[in-house]
């Protein structure tokens, strides 16, 4: 397999929002509240058997990098798969890297999978890094007819953290594991000196976010999903270094990945699983729901441009957890725990 080399690094506009739309559709939920965090509504629906092995992958399973390079590993792999990033932020240092894996029918790939990743193909590669699937199914009381309406065969996806050490562009090399087959494929990315969206540690910025009071209750002008969530009570701004809040930038019905709709029902039912211990916070993208009057004075003190983002924040108001593009029920619940610690 010959590791796909290009001439430029694609921009880093070039996000999950771009990167999955034509990846991507939805799966489901609908909001509630209810007990704690050992509630059965944290937990996902049931997955089919692909995915559960999928969700626990080993190192012995992947070649070992043994001081080759990326090329000399994709060279003893076969090739077929797409990689769909689902991410697109990276600072040097650790960093999250999601993403999808697409065969050539357009079907999504599930199996055991790692990550491998260098600064050039001819240079020593690092890895296995051990990449999980994470089951974006919820169960059906939180489904949303939003979600639902989606067309596409996304169950799950895959994450992992990498070190990039430096800037510049970055290759990456998906390994999974089909029957006694290994399927390699390829992306690119690229590494900025740095980003100006809170990271964690940082001071979650002070903001109002709309609720049904501040709309007369008019809930379809802050919310898409259709039945419209219950996490409009409350402004970020209110209860900011107070209280754990898990802020979550999605739009249901508008979402350019088509993610957004998923990520929502995981919130939904993680709500009802936390009760009152967190706050969670559902915040539209677009002015007024127009894609045409641009974003939400929110996202831009975020200094977000693309959809869906989470941010759980802890009890002195700092960012505990991000979660940017496409993120499962396990990745949502351990951006929550960080909150609570």
């Amino acid at each position: 397999m010959m590791l796909p080399l290009r001439s430029r690094v694609p921009r880093a506009a070039a996000c999950a929002a771009l990167l999955l739309a034509a990846l991507l559709a939805g799966c489901g939920g609908s909001g509630g509240s209810g007990g704690g965090a050992s509630s059965p509504n944290a937990k996902p629906a049931p997955a089919s058997p692909q995915i559960a092995s999928a969700q626990s992958p080993a190192a012995g399973d992947f070649p070992r990098a043994d001081g080759r390079t990326l090329q000399q590993i994709a060279d003893k792999l076969q090739a077929g798969p797409q990689v769909g990033l689902a991410t697109s932020v990276y600072t040097p240092g650790t960093n999250r890297l999601a993403f999808g894996v697409i065969d050539a029918a357009g079907a999504f790939v599930y199996g055991k999978t790692a990550v491998f990743v260098a600064s050039s193909p001819t240079k020593p590669a690092q890895g296995p890094f051990l990449a999980p699937a994470d089951s974006l199914q919820v169960r059906p009381a939180f489904r949303s007819r939003t979600s639902a309406a989606d067309t596409g065969d996304v169950q799950a996806i895959y994450h992992t953290d990498v070190r990039l050490p430096r800037v510049g562009p970055w290759y990456v090399l998906t390994v999974t594991k089909v029957g006694s087959k290994l399927l390699g494929g390829t992306a690119q990315l690229k590494v900025t000196q740095t980003s100006p969206i809170p990271a964690v540690g940082d001071r979650a910025p002070r903001i109002d976010t709309p609720t049904l009071a501040s709309v007369g209750r008019q809930v379809s002008k802050i919310d898409t999903r259709d039945p419209p969530d219950q996490m409009h009570e409350v402004s970020l701004k209110d209860v900011l270094g107070r209280k754990p809040v898990a802020l979550l930038f999605a739009t249901p019905a508008l979402c350019q990945s088509r993610v957004c709709g998923p990520v929502t029902d995981i919130a939904a039912q993680l709500q009802a699983a936390y009760g009152d211990r967190v706050d969670f916070i559902h915040n539209e993208v677009y002015v007024e729901n127009d894609p045409n009057k641009g974003l939400r004075p929110q996202l831009q003190a975020f200094h977000l441009t693309t959809e869906p983002w989470l941010f759980t924040i802890d009890r002195q108001g700092r960012i505990a957890a991000r979660l940017q593009g496409a993120f499962g029920i396990e990745e949502f619940k351990q951006a929550v725990e960080a909150a609570l610690r």
